[in-house]
C-alpha cells in the first residue's frame, strides 16, 4: 500500500495537470528599499521620480502616501533629497518612526 501511495505522489505530476503555479508578486510600483535604523526607526529610500510635489508639506504628504502602504502608520522625522550633478532629484532618503 505505501509502494503505490508513494508511486501515486512521485509518478502523478507527470501525467496530471494540477494548475498549481506560484503566484507572482507584483513589487510595489515606485522603487522602496527599507533600511533598518540604528535608532530604532526605519530609513526609506524612495525613486525622486515617485514624488511630484515642489514644497515640503506637498513632498511629505507624498512621502507618506508611499511609505504608508508599505509600514502602516509612520511619521516622518525628516528626509533627504539626494541630486545629481545637474541638481535632478534622483532620490529620497526619509527617516520615519512607527506611531
Amino acid at each position: 500500500m505505501v509502494t503505490l501511495i508513494l508511486l501515486f505522489v512521485f509518478l502523478s505530476p507527470y501525467w496530471i495537470n494540477f494548475k498549481d503555479k506560484p503566484v507572482e508578486r507584483n513589487p510595489h510600483p515606485t522603487g522602496v528599499v527599507v533600511i533598518p535604523d540604528a535608532a530604532g526607526g526605519f530609513i526609506y529610500q524612495i525613486e525622486g521620480t515617485a514624488v511630484r510635489g515642489k514644497e515640503d508639506p506637498a513632498i511629505r504628504a507624498e512621502l507618506l502616501r508611499i511609505i504608508e502602504p508599505i509600514s502602516g502608520e509612520v511619521s516622518i522625522t525628516r528626509y533627504e533629497t539626494l541630486r545629481d550633478r545637474s541638481g535632478r532629484i534622483l532620490s529620497y532618503k526619509v527617516w520615519a518612526k512607527k506611531e
